[in-house]
């Protein structure tokens, strides 16, 4: 039987099955998200669904709205110095954690350098910063060193934002989770109903009080209009997408390709591209350990790579459903470019086997982790398994879940005591399009992203991005940037697919935004 028809049978009569009535549930949202939640810390992990977690119960000092500007969000706003050397906030009036107590300017330092010391950009930028320092306990100040135009932008960011958190909590070393997810934004956690592999549940946040805007992109009024918000993990897309056309499920973050035309076809479906961007895909190497330490050996298997393969196995031949990028940067941005892009074009198993050959691997055991229940990641990485198999490397493939894999990824051991070499991941295309906060694309060793790739050349003209006075100077050192990747390769991108969510016609507001969030929606 194919795979698309084995899919299908189970919803040969789902499809036109009535909406199981909502009843007591009309206030509660009932979500399948694209991923089991395992850590409830958005600066330990750059997971993406502990991000989605973070947006319910965390408040951002300043956002993004749908044109990428920064807008004031917790703060009223912020004064700059003439000489730029320093920046002033002021916090909105009457803002409460969730155990009641008031946000201080306090909480907002200690929450800003618990963030800088785990975020890419905030890395880059705060060598300039003299001080971040609360005045009262609604205004705090950053001295710098020299001006930093890029400092709202880093605040603001929607791929790794700087959340506020309690003071007693974000003075948690950075590098060690945290436990305790109390935050002022529009929804609580609630600790004693997650069941990580399972469910986790969130309430509305009584006390919230919300901007007065319009809520546009990220920015804006962050509307509670939900009681409830609870994340059920269903591991098998048949199973998921039935719960949808019964009625037993609202909202499905990641509906698995092959099943969206299937969903298309029930009127009380709704099936949209939610997310601003496509998701982009990336194959990364642990740079630590053999076989990837090694430089060619890297090179060989990006010579047999062949992205329309990778991005077929996800999304199909959905039309306009992916596309390849043969760059690091995001395709149709201002930096894109393909300047030493020409290993992705080899896409040749024959040249991969003798440039393996030729680099001197030795039979090294290449220990990929997959993720079985994160279907789009679980498929780009049997893909490159099927490569190294056909390369002739030592593969032991490892299938577990997404959770297991985010927690075992920090791992910096051989592949003999629980470590890997190889993993996969999806970004969007907004975190990729400028240097300052393309994750992947950090070269600082054991700073760096998972992986660990040490590179100076690359980190020196990150900087020198930065400094970079014009957009024709930035072009050319993104087309640096992409030429240095190519050669020593932290990562190799595997191109984008276009990700749409779907959801019963009686849920409304949802909007389209930088990232999933569940503010401002609603059910009929």
């Amino acid at each position: 039987m194919q795979r698309r028809t084995l899919l299908q049978a189970p919803l040969a009569t789902a499809i036109a099955a009535p909406a199981l009535a909502q009843g007591g549930a009309a206030r509660t949202l009932r979500v399948v998200p694209q991923a089991n939640l395992t850590s409830l810390d958005p600066v330990w992990t750059t997971a993406v669904v502990t991000r989605n977690h973070a947006f319910l119960v965390y408040d951002q000092l300043c956002a993004q709205d749908a044109q990428g500007e920064i807008k004031p969000q917790m703060v009223e706003g912020w004064v700059r110095e003439e000489d730029g050397l320093a920046w002033t906030f002021t916090l909105r009036p009457g803002l409460r954690f969730h155990d009641g107590e008031p946000v201080r300017a306090q909480d907002c330092v200690a929450s800003i350098r618990r963030w800088a010391r785990r975020d890419p950009f905030a890395q880059v930028l705060w060598p300039a910063v003299a001080e971040v320092a609360a005045l009262d306990d609604r205004r705090f100040r950053f001295r710098l060193h020299k001006p930093v135009p890029l400092l709202l932008l880093a605040l603001g960011q929607t791929q790794f934002p700087c959340f506020v958190m309690p003071e007693r909590i974000a003075n948690t070393d950075a590098f060690q989770q945290i436990r305790d997810a109390i935050g002022s934004g529009p929804f609580r956690f609630v600790p004693g109903e997650w069941n990580p592999g399972q469910r986790a549940v969130w309430t509305k946040f009584d006390n919230y009080v919300p901007r007065q805007e319009p809520v546009d992109g990220l920015a804006g009024g962050r509307v509670p209009r939900l009681d409830r918000v609870e994340w059920t993990i269903i591991s098998d897309p048949a199973t998921a997408a039935n719960a949808m056309v019964t009625g037993e499920q609202d909202y499905w973050e990641y509906p698995l390709h092959d099943l969206l035309p299937l969903l298309r076809r029930n009127r009380e479906v709704v099936v949209q591209q939610r997310l601003l961007d496509g998701t982009y895909g990336i194959c990364r190497f642990n740079q630590l350990q053999p076989p990837f330490n090694n430089l060619g050996v890297r090179r060989a298997v990006a010579m047999a790579v062949d992205q329309r393969d990778y991005l077929r196995a996800v999304a199909g031949n959905e039309r306009d459903g992916w596309e390849a990028c043969e760059g690091v940067f995001t395709c149709g941005t201002a930096l894109a470019n393909e300047a030493g892009s020409e290993i992705l074009k080899t896409r040749n198993i024959d040249r991969a086997r003798a440039a393996l050959k030729e680099a001197g691997y030795a039979g090294e055991k290449v220990v990929l982790v997959a993720p079985g229940d994160y279907p789009q990641i679980n498929a780009l990485s049997l893909v490159t398994a099927d490569l190294l198999t056909r390369m002739g490397m030592n593969l032991e493939l490892v299938s577990t879940d997404w959770g297991t894999l985010v927690q075992r990824r920090v791992s910096k051991e051989p592949v003999e005591r629980g470590g890997w070499s190889i993993i996969h991941t999806t970004s969007s295309g907004q975190s990729l399009a400028l240097p300052v906060f393309h994750l992947f694309l950090r070269a600082n060793g054991d700073n760096a992203w998972f992986g660990w790739p040490n590179d100076p050349e690359i980190e020196r003209l990150r900087a020198a991005w930065i400094d970079s006075p014009d957009l024709p100077t930035q072009k050319r050192v993104a087309e640096a940037l992409n030429r240095r990747a190519m050669e020593v390769l932290p990562y190799i991108p595997l191109g984008f697919y276009w990700q749409p969510s779907a959801w019963r016609r009686n849920v409304t507001g949802a909007f389209r935004a930088p990232a999933t969030v569940f503010w401002n929606m609603a059910k009929g």
